[in-house]
């Protein structure tokens, strides 16, 4: 009996030492959730909306852990929901619109003088959002994801075309945010000013349903 009143209490300790990393799941609650995770479920056709978190910037950088390139203080998504099944699952959203206002965004590209625009190209495109968090971006089938950015330089307007296969984030509860980090583009078009690969980078915060905070189940 003593044998096994400790390799009970050895178990229980080892478990309550494990990482927790994945959101628990309400009682048949769908992926998506508002108020809460067991709150009111997010219906097939809502729109969800999210502004950069408060006091960060969108980063478009020429490397993985550089600081040079485009960053944007003002930007947002919208996307319809398309499913939103039991959890554990995976939610569906078709991103209708992400924008970036210019009017915040600069440039510390050697020759550049700013920044006139940048456009999130080939919308809509679907984005997943799984039970563990994990926020997938992809583009239509046979089209990629492409952001086309036109900036002021020394020589004139140039325009900078930057495409990738698909996106990865992350959905947090803790602040109902999907935060991007170091999302590879590829330049597929634009003059030598333009760098080869870009790196986006971006915090989205708060996630909301009608004004309503939205949840991850």
């Amino acid at each position: 009996m003593r044998t096994r009143t400790l390799a009970t209490l050895v178990g229980t300790v080892a478990a309550l030492a494990l990482p927790f990393t994945a959101p628990a799941h309400a009682a048949d609650a769908p992926v998506l959730t508002t108020g809460g995770t067991d709150g009111t479920p997010v219906a097939v056709g809502d729109v969800l909306t999210a502004p950069l978190a408060a006091g960060t910037t969108a980063t478009l950088y020429s490397s993985a852990t550089g600081t040079s390139g485009v960053s944007c203080a003002s930007s947002q998504f919208t996307a319809t929901v398309t499913d939103n099944p039991a959890a554990p699952g995976t939610a569906t959203e078709s991103l209708g619109a992400h924008t970036f206002d210019s009017t915040g965004c600069t440039s510390n590209v050697l020759g550049v003088l700013g920044v006139s625009g940048i456009t999130v190209d080939n919308l809509p495109y679907t984005t997943t959002v799984a039970s563990d968090g994990t926020v997938t971006v992809t583009p239509a089938s046979g089209s990629t994801i492409q952001t086309t950015v036109r900036l002021r330089t020394l020589l004139g307007s140039i325009t900078c075309v930057y495409q990738a296969p698909s996106l990865t984030g992350t959905a947090s509860n803790a602040d109902n945010s999907i935060t991007f980090t170091n999302q590879q583009f590829t330049k597929s078009s634009g003059s030598s000013l333009c760098f080869a690969n870009g790196y986006f980078t971006a915090k989205y915060a708060p996630v909301t349903n009608g004004g309503a905070l939205v949840y991850v189940n």
